[in-house]
């Protein structure tokens, strides 16, 4: 792969509750990599009802962005090389559609081309309770090389706000990218962790 595909990151935001992970999410591969933005019509209807804030906010991070319709984009093409691929947030409907292969928008496209040239995709799950549907796709998923991340933000890193649940999250995703980073907090590195017991320490 040339060195310039290596610093290409393609970044599809879909119609799940989630935005404050797309808008950290993108921030942060603006700095480091060169970022494709594909943003679905829900993916707007949300971004306007979770954030309130122009679009211009999520469009200025990316080196370019896409309409979802536009399926001669280049992520749609397999000979168009890049790094790894995020969809963050994803909807149900988008797994689904990842999940079996469905190609009717750039984001379904460019996720099934993504698996197929075998780079990395990073599909940042956000839907409580699942249904056995939702679970099936998870795992079709899984099979065909994605990786299922959802968006669970854990606490040890003792948060004090959402931007720090948020930042965490966010920086997960930058691993499982192999993207460096100094975002997260890590366990037994820099993460508080757990005080041991009395009974802990005499042993």
């Amino acid at each position: 792969m040339p060195p310039s595909s290596r610093n290409r990151i393609v970044l599809a935001v879909t119609g799940a509750s989630g935005m404050p992970y797309a808008r950290t999410l993108a921030g942060m591969l603006r700095d480091r990599r060169e970022l494709h933005l594909i943003v679905s019509k829900a993916g707007w209807l949300v971004w306007n009802q979770e954030m309130g804030t122009p679009r211009e906010e999520l469009l200025n991070t990316a080196f370019r962005a896409y309409s979802q319709d536009d399926l001669a984009a280049p992520p749609a093409s397999g000979s168009w090389q890049h790094q790894g691929m995020v969809v963050c947030p994803c909807s149900m409907a988008s797994l689904a559609a990842i999940a079996r292969g469905l190609g009717n928008n750039l984001i379904h496209r460019s996720a099934d081309v993504t698996l197929k040239e075998r780079r990395r995709l990073i599909l940042v799950t956000r839907e409580t309770p699942l249904n056995s549907i939702h679970l099936e796709n998870m795992l079709a998923a899984t099979r065909a090389g994605a990786v299922v991340l959802p968006a669970s933000p854990g606490f040890y890193h003792r948060p004090q706000t959402i931007q720090d649940l948020t930042e965490q999250l966010c920086g997960r995703i930058l691993d499982a990218l192999d993207v460096d980073h100094d975002a997260t907090r890590r366990w037994g590195e820099d993460a508080p962790g757990l005080e041991p017991s009395p009974t802990e320490t005499r042993q």
